[in-house]
């Protein structure tokens, strides 16, 4: 087995509200050499780093939206997200939880701010990742996957930390997420001093997003909170070690290879998929949403 190196570490771009509850740094797609492509099957990631809301009577958060050819996998750290969908998807994630949105053929969906939380505020820090799916699911029928914290298997790794899967599997223990294509993703927590080795397919794409404190990679680089470590598709192992208590986000999965169209809302395979969704879109076959 060979070392999986450091293509970069890469540090928040500013921060921009998606909609006026989420307060976000894009990494994934927007920054050098860091398109959709290269992370296939993650397109998307937007991270919320700490951030005080005050309290209010009228949850912030995102309308009523459309979304194609994708899933939205949402990470809660701090705060509490609520999510309603015109698949009859929903539910509340607090600390710890995610919710996992099979858009496929096409949802309406809002989510934000959980209306008891809401009242009160707090900090909020949270993770968004769009991870792609395979041309042959893009047409499927949606599903909602809500994941509780209590769920999620955790590999205890002594007085290092431990590791919490959300999706795929770590030291051959499998997390509770359905996946359509093989994504691992999962959430080391660290003590200061506590090391963890991590081993992925060189193919696949993998990064590392610092939630909390700082890390040493492969014993080398080091990579503060809020930075995102993006690995070479070359070499399998890497290291993980906590210069202060940690939490880091792990994300690997095989690229699709696959035409991928953007545009807006829908993430399709080519320019006539995309016309398509915004003729469905007009025409209401998304289902319908209250505001």
């Amino acid at each position: 087995m060979t070392t999986k190196k450091i293509q970069k570490i890469i540090p928040p771009k500013p921060a921009h509200f998606v909609g006026d509850g989420f307060r976000v740094h894009n990494f994934i797609p927007g920054i050098a050499g860091l398109d959709m492509k290269r992370m296939d099957p993650f397109i998307m990631l937007d991270y919320n780093a700490k951030f005080h809301f005050n309290g209010t009577d009228q949850p912030r958060g995102v309308g009523v939206h459309p979304h194609r050819g994708f899933e939205t996998v949402t990470i809660a750290y701090q705060g509490k997200v609520q999510h309603h969908d015109s698949a009859g998807g929903g539910g509340i994630i607090g600390e710890g939880d995610v919710q996992w949105m099979t858009a496929a053929k096409g949802v309406l969906h809002k989510e934000y701010h959980e209306t008891e939380w809401a009242k009160t505020g707090g900090i909020f820090q949270m993770v968004q990742l769009w991870v792609n799916l395979p041309s042959v699911y893009k047409m499927s029928c949606p599903k909602y996957q809500a994941i509780k914290n209590s769920d999620m298997t955790k590999v205890d790794l002594g007085e290092n930390g431990f590791i919490e899967i959300i999706a795929g599997e770590y030291q051959q223990q499998k997390g509770p997420a359905f996946t359509f294509s093989p994504v691992h993703m999962m959430n080391a927590k660290l003590k200061k001093g506590g090391k963890a080795d991590f081993n992925f397919p060189e193919n696949f794409n993998t990064a590392a997003l610092v939630i909390e404190g700082s890390i040493i990679v492969n014993g080398e680089e080091k990579a503060p909170t809020n930075n995102l470590v993006l690995f070479q598709n070359e070499g399998e192992n890497f290291t993980v070690e906590a210069t202060e208590d940690s939490i880091v986000l792990i994300i690997s999965g095989m690229p699709l290879n696959e035409p991928i169209y953007p545009h807006g809302p829908f993430v399709m395979n080519s320019r006539e998929e995309i016309m398509q969704a915004f003729e469905d879109y007009n025409l209401g076959r998304f289902g319908y949403l209250a505001d």
